[in-house]
């Protein structure tokens, strides 16, 4: 489809007409329009102005001055991402150099604190902050959270008009919704459009830190200058706060909800910092197209549980890496969107209750979630350890080959095979004898080049009562039997 419609001229639609109809001089007037439709008109009319009336005195312009760096970009060209396609519109237009940061905001309390991005007010050494009645106040931070992309501002005034925010969680696509902003430097623009979409996430992978998306897709025409805005319904009441767009013009923006603003906007005014509950893991949607579906079989949906962070909530329980997860406190998830949601509605050291399936039997495992580390880097390490070698089945913990391993001398090394770091006790592999240091060459007669092979192999043996593994020991050929069809214990 092309991008752009082609103009067509007027005269295109003339048509020549033969016949009694060609010879009329005077076409029919048009009908008039009927008092009752026209009344509606105006009534929609005046519902849209006091709509506006309503909600702008609430909304405030922000703009965030810092320190030059030499290399500083005018930051009113807004956070935005390149879209995905190619063409004209693939990239946002590069600006001339400037310190100044343009957004929008909004007061959420009359004693002066409002709501805005964090992107907005980002490394800003100073905040100024502009009403509606032109009045202009300095601002201090109160606090901001990067995950959410949250912060609040403060003012020192009061009795000032507030906005009220909803139960974003009821909120229904299709609904009509509205935004006020400063798009391109445009005080106070007014604009409409529907909710698209509910719970967008992963628009933010260019992040160097991981983000918390649950965002209201939105076709209202938002540009930049509008982040910060709030968006709200046909009562003038918050649905939630713009902060993303697809490209100027496309009628993809992205709203965070009204609920995780009052969560993490609450957080902040109280303490000036947010704790996020977490688990440590990685996860994934379950898909029946996976690498390694015949793992799966007899499960079809739920959450794949992909890596377990060393020494995290999640490492300290019987979770276990390819472990599905189907319900949070009893509520079911279908999307790692939907683990995450759950997850960000519990508190730091509240235990929660994961309803986990693995090799044909459901049980639940609880987890008491921690803080969430403000630096993630330490993690790094154990990080990449987790993905390489935690992946728990049948009682194997899973490491590529090391050099000097007791299965086989350095000299001779196999070059595929995977060494077994643990054995965990009362398992299929301890049953069978399977020993700490051993490296499996085979499944079944199928050579093992990986941890990776060796798990696809194991899943595909899931419906076979015994998998056979051949072993290097001490430089000696074995072999263990694993009685697949008892599975692990929970």
């Amino acid at each position: 489809m092309p991008k752009y419609l082609a103009a067509i001229p007027l005269c295109c639609f003339a048509v020549a007409v033969a016949g009694p109809l060609a010879r009329a001089e005077n076409p029919p007037a048009s009908s008039p329009v009927p008092q009752g439709a026209h009344d509606i008109l105006h009534q929609l009319d005046d519902a849209f102005v006091s709509l506006f009336e309503k909600v702008a005195p609430s909304v405030v312009i922000i703009e965030a001055d810092k320190k030059p760096t030499g290399n500083d970009q005018d930051q009113s060209f807004d956070y935005y991402f390149h879209s995905p396609e190619g063409g004209e519109n693939s990239h946002p237009p590069v600006p001339e150099p400037s310190v100044r940061s343009e957004g929008s905001g909004f007061i959420v309390r009359p004693d002066g604190y409002i709501y805005t991005n964090f992107h907005v007010i980002e490394d800003s050494d100073h905040i100024q902050v502009k009403l509606r009645d032109r009045r202009r106040f300095t601002a201090r931070l109160v606090g901001a959270d990067e995950r959410t992309d949250i912060a609040v501002l403060k003012i020192e005034a009061s009795n000032l008009p507030t906005v009220t925010l909803l139960d974003s969680d009821a909120i229904r696509v299709g609904q009509v919704c509205f935004a006020i902003g400063i798009p391109y430097n445009l005080d106070y623009s007014f604009c409409r459009g529907i909710v698209s979409a509910k719970g967008r996430g992963n628009l933010t992978s260019t992040s160097t830190k991981p983000m918390y998306e649950d965002y209201i897709q939105t076709d209202a025409f938002i540009n930049p200058g509008n982040s910060g805005g709030p968006l709200f319904d046909v009562d003038g009441r918050v649905m939630g706060m713009n902060t993303l767009i697809n490209g100027v013009g496309r009628g993809l923006a992205f709203a965070i909800p009204a609920n995780m603003l009052n969560t993490v906007g609450s957080e902040l005014i109280a303490t000036g910092k947010v704790s996020h509950p977490w688990l440590g893991i990685e996860v994934s949607t379950l898909d029946e197209d996976a690498p390694i579906a015949g793992r799966f079989r007899g499960i079809e949906s739920g959450v794949c549980v992909d890596t377990i962070e060393a020494n995290a909530p999640a490492y300290k329980s019987d979770l276990r890496p390819y472990d599905v997860v189907t319900k949070v406190d009893g509520v079911s998830v279908l999307t790692a969107h939907d683990l995450q949601h759950e997850i960000l509605r519990k508190k730091v050291g509240q235990s929660v209750d994961l309803s986990v399936w693995r090799a044909g039997k459901s049980f639940d495992i609880a987890i008491v979630t921690d803080e969430l580390p403000a630096d993630l880097t330490k993690f790094a390490d154990n990080h990449t350890k987790a993905k390489t070698i935690y992946y728990e089945m049948y009682g194997l913990d899973l490491a590529p080959p090391q050099s000097g391993s007791q299965g086989q001398p350095a000299t001779n090394k196999p070059a595929g095979g995977v060494t077994v770091n643990t054995v965990l006790s009362d398992t299929p592999a301890s049953r069978a004898g399977v020993q700490s240091g051993d490296i499996i060459t085979a499944v079944d007669e199928k050579p093992v080049a990986d941890a990776v092979s060796c798990l696809q192999l194991l899943g595909s043996s899931g419906s076979h009562p015994h998998t056979i593994l051949s072993l290097l020991r001490h430089g000696q050929k074995s072999r263990a039997i694993l009685e697949t069809g008892t599975g692990n214990k929970p």
